[in-house]
C-alpha cells in the first residue's frame, strides 16, 4: 500500500509541472531521431507493445499487451502505466524518479536490467528481455514514439 501511494505521489510530482525534477530542472523530452527509421524499428517492439491512445484507438502495433502501452511514454515515470503488472526493479527506478527523456529511454531499450540497477541502485531484472542492439535505432524509436505524447513541447 506504501509502495502504490510512494509511485502515485512521485508519478503526479513528476508530471504535473510540464515535466520536472523535484530540483526544479525541466526534463528535457527533446527528440533528435528520424521518426520513420522509428517506426520500421517499433516492428521488433508490437509483437509485446501496443501505442493505443485514451479513446482506444491503436495507433501503432498490433494491440499486444504483454508490455506496457507505449502511448505517452515520453515524460512518463518509470512503471506507472495504471494496472499494469511491472517488475520490482521498475517500480524501484520509478521511486527513484527515472523519466523516460532520450537518455533514459535510449539506455533502457538497449539494456533493460543494466539500466534499471544503475538508475534505481537496486537488484533484480526487467521483465523486457529483448535489446534494442543499435544506438542510432533506440534513438528513432524514441523519437517515433514522441509523436504520441500529450506533453507539450515534445518531439
Amino acid at each position: 500500500m506504501l509502495r502504490t501511494f510512494t509511485l502515485a505521489a512521485a508519478a503526479f510530482a513528476a508530471l504535473s509541472a510540464a515535466p520536472a525534477l523535484a530540483d526544479g530542472h525541466a526534463v528535457d523530452l527533446t527528440a533528435t531521431g528520424d521518426v520513420d527509421a522509428g517506426e520500421r524499428a517499433f516492428r521488433q517492439c508490437q509483437s509485446c507493445h501496443v501505442v493505443q491512445d485514451p479513446d482506444g484507438e491503436v495507433l501503432a502495433g498490433r494491440a499486444a499487451k504483454t508490455g506496457p502501452n507505449l502511448y505517452g511514454i515520453v515524460g512518463r515515470l518509470s512503471g506507472a502505466v495504471e494496472g499494469f503488472r511491472y517488475s520490482d526493479l521498475t517500480m524501484a527506478a520509478g521511486e527513484a524518479g527515472m523519466i523516460y527523456d532520450e537518455a533514459n529511454f535510449v539506455a533502457y531499450v538497449q539494456d533493460p536490467t543494466a539500466h534499471l540497477q544503475e538508475v534505481s541502485g537496486a537488484s533484480g531484472r526487467s521483465k523486457m528481455s529483448y535489446k534494442v542492439r543499435k544506438e542510432e535505432d533506440a534513438i528513432n524509436l524514441y523519437a517515433f514514439l514522441a509523436q504520441f505524447s500529450e506533453i507539450e513541447g515534445d518531439s
